[in-house]
C-alpha cells in the first residue's frame, strides 16, 4: 500500500474517533449511529492491517 493511501486511511480513521467520541458525549448517545460509526472504523483498520 502507498504511503499517501494508507495516510488517508489513518485520518479517515481518526476521523471516526473522533466521531464516536463526540457521539459518546451528548446526553443520549444514538446507538444506531455509534455501532455504524463502529463498524466503518473496523473496515478501515482491517484494510489497514491487512496491506
Amino acid at each position: 500500500m502507498d504511503n499517501a493511501h494508507e495516510s488517508a486511511l489513518e485520518a479517515k480513521h481518526a476521523g471516526l474517533d473522533a466521531k464516536i467520541e463526540m457521539e459518546l458525549q451528548r446526553p443520549s448517545p444514538d446507538q444506531i449511529k455509534l455501532a455504524e460509526l463502529k463498524k466503518q472504523k473496523l473496515r478501515i483498520k482491517e484494510q489497514l492491517v491487512t496491506h
